[in-house]
């Protein structure tokens, strides 16, 4: 029976877990802040890992948070490297992870189109008399 998930997938599942658990206790660096990881990415070869995280805190640019876990990214591999049995553990490269502000954007995007149409359709609704066809009252 072939397995469900390929090894790559469950590495990855793995390495995230362990990242989550490691930000929230070890990290004592408050440049850092509390994050949340989102994502581990994986290349073929398992030599490099993108981390996708978002800070908990608005107010702190994502950009100082990932150059924060970009020096802590040495100590984070070297306890990876103590808990997953892997020969080599991969460079770890933090990016903040976008995915909740694009889906806010294009949330308000869509909204202000749907009150757009709204305002739009209601006039010519009055002018052809309403929505049931019977003309307007005089």
């Amino acid at each position: 029976m072939p397995r469900d998930f390929h090894r790559s997938e469950r590495v990855e599942e793995q390495i995230h877990r362990l990242l989550a658990e490691l930000l929230l206790r070890e990290v004592k660096d408050p440049r850092v802040g509390p994050v949340t990881i989102t994502a581990v990415e994986l290349s073929k070869d398992l030599s490099h890992a993108k981390v996708y995280f978002v800070p908990f805190d608005a107010r702190r640019p994502a950009a100082e948070v990932a150059r924060a876990l970009g020096s802590a990214a040495g100590f984070l591999r070297v306890q990876l490297k103590k808990q997953l049995r892997m020969r080599q553990v991969p460079e770890l490269r933090f990016l903040a992870d976008e995915t909740v502000d694009r889906a806010a954007r294009l949330s308000a995007l869509i909204s202000a189109a749907v009150a757009s149409d709204t305002a739009r359709a209601a006039p010519a609704e009055e002018a052809e008399g309403g929505a049931d066809g019977d003309p307007p009252p005089p």
